[in-house]
């Protein structure tokens, strides 16, 4: 049956044009001269769409230029096409006497209508290439505008020149005491510089800011947009003059590419943190490989439906039977979506995971196999999760992770705890205990922090905030009440009196560090005020208990001072120490 109807398919009025360029060896010569006309403005497109990418303008205006490289090709293809078709129809090429076709249609209007038919084709094609240029930069203008509240958020970035957020914006006090302080404290910090300072730095217990801020320009989004265009201008620059971390001069437009466009800039800023991107800091060809097995937007599909969009219209103005074209083809098409059924099921589950932000690479994930890890890359064909130590990689198909039940430690969880259990001797006051705990607990707040000198610990009040270092982020988006260190009196043992203590880190792989450095301050603390982590019990007790007594009475008063100096927490609260 498919055989039959492509048999039956109608080539139209595409009939008449063989028999018009039979015609006449000079309308021949004159097609042949167009065509190669069209090939030489496609290599010359080519070339100087290279030379673009090479220049300074194509890294800094990435959209303009490639509107630009996108809009020449056309220009001058649409311009011979049309020359061509003019001297055509101005001269006697075209003989009437030649064309066979029919009586309603001449050779003129037939030929016109080819060469119009390569204009179609050129500005569809163009169109198709133009829409997506726009539509990106359209996204990346919303991203722009992220950024920019998130430099709000964090009264600037730490790359910024020297008091540009306070150059654009006025910070205004409460008109009433906020919570956590009192009204002498309040007034006294309005009284001085420094005292201002120290209030906008402020966090409630509830991890909110006080007071407002006051635009001091008219535009203040147009002023950071330059400051941050003068800071990608300067990295630039640092790449082209060899000031940077390869030590030597990159050159623009060199395959794979070793200077990253503003887009690209800005999105691996956005990805770690806005730190400063130190130039030629990743290898050549980072971006694009980093970029790799991501599956194709609705913008980058967009110029191909388009095209054919243009193509299919374009076949039916000369009257060719499309539904005769359908019917032939879908068989074929039947085949083909049943045959690419796991594949298509595949990219709609990486669509869902992606729309709805189940989890993005980077989040700590628990599968239902029980394998946990980090979402290294997701692919509309499979998922790769890497073990946290490093050891191995699990590949999941992407749509059985849509019908899975997994665990996400990071999605919208702002609160790790890393807890530590330890038994001391049943010798020791568990009142004192808890309250060298709290002393344990309270150290690591402040000491813990990673490689970088950040905080492992979230905490209202970061201490940071008073050196202006808002890349720690203790704070950063802590809107809930907490209480810590906690501390908890777990259990009368066979051996000892069990205690565990836990604070919040800021995400799920901070807790194994923030674990090891608690136990090293527990055993400092434990040794200098002599808490006794006992060995086990199980038959016969041979110590000579009140020696042991003795021995750790002497230091009794010490830890009385600590009880006064840290309290205990909220155990056994309203009772009296010995």
């Amino acid at each position: 049956m498919a055989t039959e109807d492509v048999s039956e398919i109608s080539a139209g009025e595409f009939e008449a044009v063989s028999q018009i360029l039979a015609s006449s060896e000079a309308l021949q010569i004159a097609f042949i001269i167009m065509v190669v006309g069209i090939l030489a403005i496609v290599v010359a497109y080519r070339a100087f769409s290279s030379w673009v990418r090479a220049q300074k303008i194509y890294y800094q205006r990435p959209h303009l230029s490639n509107f630009l490289r996108n809009a020449v090709l056309p220009l001058f293809a649409i311009a011979l096409i049309s020359s061509t078709n003019a001297y055509i129809q101005g001269s006697d090429l075209l003989n009437e006497e030649h064309f066979i076709r029919g009586e309603d249609v001449t050779a003129e209007e037939i030929f016109a209508k080819m060469l119009n038919t390569f204009n179609i084709l050129v500005i569809g094609y163009t169109i198709s290439h133009l829409a997506p240029i726009a539509l990106n930069k359209r996204d990346k203008s919303i991203l722009e505008k992220e950024d920019f509240d998130a430099w709000f958020e964090m009264r600037g970035f730490p790359d910024d020149p020297k008091g540009l957020f306070h150059r654009l914006y006025k910070w205004v006090p409460p008109k009433i005491t906020p919570e956590d302080m009192t009204d002498e404290e309040f007034k006294k910090n309005l009284e001085t510089k420094e005292g201002r300072i120290f209030l906008e730095q402020f966090r409630t217990t509830k991890g909110n800011p006080i007071g407002g801020y006051e635009k001091l320009t008219k535009n203040t989004f147009e002023e950071w947009k330059n400051s941050e265009r003068a800071k990608y201008l300067k990295y630039f620059e640092n790449c082209i003059l060899g000031n940077n971390q390869s030590g030597r001069k990159l050159k623009p437009g060199t395959k794979p590419e070793e200077i990253y466009t503003i887009d690209v800039w800005r999105e691996e800023k956005r990805t770690h943190g806005f730190e400063p991107l130190i130039p030629s800091s990743r290898p050549p060809g980072y971006a694009k490989k980093k970029r790799e097995g991501i599956p194709k937007s609705a913008k980058q599909i967009l110029p191909v439906g388009i095209f054919a969009a243009t193509v299919l219209g374009v076949v039916a103005w000369w009257g060719v039977d499309l539904f005769v074209i359908a019917t032939a083809t879908g068989g074929f098409s039947i085949g083909l979506g049943l045959a690419l059924q796991e594949t298509m099921q595949n990219y709609f589950a990486y669509l869902i995971i992606k729309k709805d932000k189940i989890f993005s690479e980077g989040d700590r994930i628990q599968l239902d196999t029980g394998y946990n890890g980090i979402v290294h890359k997701i692919t509309p064909r499979v998922t790769y999760v890497r073990d946290g130590l490093n050891e191995s990689i699990a590949v999941v198909p992407t749509r059985q992770l849509v019908t899975a039940q997994i665990v996400n430690y990071t999605k919208e969880n702002k609160l790790v705890p890393a807890v530590v259990k330890v038994g001391v001797s049943y010798l020791n006051n568990p009142r004192q205990v808890a309250s060298i705990l709290v002393k344990v607990g309270k150290r690591g707040m402040t000491e813990i922090v990673d490689g970088k000198g950040r905080h492992l610990v979230r905490q209202n009040g970061c201490p940071y905030l008073k050196e202006n270092k808002s890349s720690c982020g203790c704070d950063k988006d802590l809107h809930v009440d907490v209480a810590q260190p906690v501390v908890r009196f777990d259990a009368f043992n066979d051996s000892s009196l069990d205690f565990s203590m836990w604070i919040y880190v800021r995400d799920y792989g901070a807790q194994f560090k923030t674990k090891t450095d608690l136990r090293m301050i527990m055993y400092e603390e434990f040794k200098k005020y002599d808490i006794r982590i006992p060995w086990p019990i199980r038959t016969i007790y041979q110590g000579d208990e009140k020696r042991e007594e003795s021995e750790i009475n002497e230091l009794d008063g010490q830890r009385k001072q600590v009880v006064r100096e840290y309290g205990a927490g909220d155990i056994g609260k309203g009772g009296e120490d010995d």
